[in-house]
């Protein structure tokens, strides 16, 4: 029983727990083993989505689901990852193949075809790579760089017509 003279036990607080130091969420492009554009620079189609019709932009595209139709993207990435269906012709600056993709793709710069891609189409590329293990089957059409016109340089003549 408890008597007035004795002094009360003091309530015991809770200990609070010690703050941790969490460090910020890595960004997408520190996680990525492959170089990306900056996050805001690059679309993505997860693997959820399914997608029929054309694609055009001024940004790079990460396509993980599927898409049917035409890809043009002049001057950006577009590249097809692990999980991705892709039965397009594509039009783009660089193409990276991690999926799959059946149609016709051109780049003004490089298609890259990783140890785990396939493609079927054919391809015209001012350069192009296929990695040990990857599926190609198709034409390959290897392109010149275009070359920009310096200025001050003569212009080829046009043919005279007689």
């Amino acid at each position: 029983m408890w008597k007035p003279s004795q002094p009360a036990p003091a309530p015991v607080a809770p200990t609070p727990e010690p703050v941790r130091n969490t460090p910020p969420p890595a960004s997408y492009e520190q996680t990525s083993s492959r170089a990306t554009a900056p996050a805001g620079d690059q679309a993505t189609i997860g693997k959820g989505l399914v997608i029929k019709g054309e694609i055009s932009g001024s940004e790079s595209l990460y396509i993980d689901g599927k898409v049917e139709g035409t890809i043009n993207l002049p001057g950006n990435r577009v590249t097809v990852g692990r999980n991705g269906q892709v039965a397009a012709n594509i039009t783009a600056r660089e193409i990276v193949v991690l999926g799959k993709i059946r149609g016709n793709v051109a780049a003004s710069d490089r298609v890259d075809i990783r140890s785990e891609g396939a493609l079927t189409g054919d391809v015209a590329a001012a350069r192009i790579s296929i990695e040990d293990g990857a599926f190609f089957k198709g034409g390959i059409d290897i392109r010149k760089p275009e070359a920009k016109p310096t200025p001050g340089a003569p212009s080829t003549p046009e043919p005279a017509q007689s």
